[in-house]
């Protein structure tokens, strides 16, 4: 079984790297953990006319990566075998990309934990990946 992780280093995106080991050792995969970091450089593209877009882009993937650290940690603490996709865009759009480009067979996202009033107003990446995803979304607490 193929799994992506979407992971922006919160303790929400921990726990979900932490469920997608515990598939992995229950399902005996041999299939890699791909995790994936994405950021949405919308706001950031007044910066790129001033510094440059590969500032931009170097911070970005700087970022990705910081924001990884830990899960990579928890994968290699469990001798899981892992990936990295690291992109920029909008950040549900991004995910299930990745998941059909990948055939993976589920995409493991944490929860935010907002409010129902700001789910409802604003809509969540993971409200989003699950409208868009072909696969299965499992959402972590």
């Amino acid at each position: 079984m193929k799994i992506l992780v979407a992971t922006d280093g919160s303790k929400h995106a921990l726990r979900a790297v932490k469920y997608a080991v515990r598939l992995a050792h229950l399902l005996r995969t041999r299939n890699r953990i791909t995790l994936v970091s994405v950021h949405d450089d919308t706001g950031l593209r007044h910066a790129k006319s001033f510094v440059g877009k590969d500032q931009v882009a170097d911070y970005l993937r700087e970022l990705s990566e910081k924001e990884m650290k830990p899960a990579i940690k928890l994968l290699k603490t469990d001798d899981i075998d892992y990936d990295m996709e690291i992109r920029t865009g909008h950040v549900a759009q991004e995910i299930v990309a990745c998941a059909n480009e990948g055939k993976f067979d589920m995409i493991v996202l944490g929860s935010k934990g907002r409010g129902a009033v700001a789910d409802m107003l604003l809509g969540s990446v993971v409200h989003k990946v699950m409208a868009l995803a072909k696969q299965p979304v499992a959402v972590v607490k």
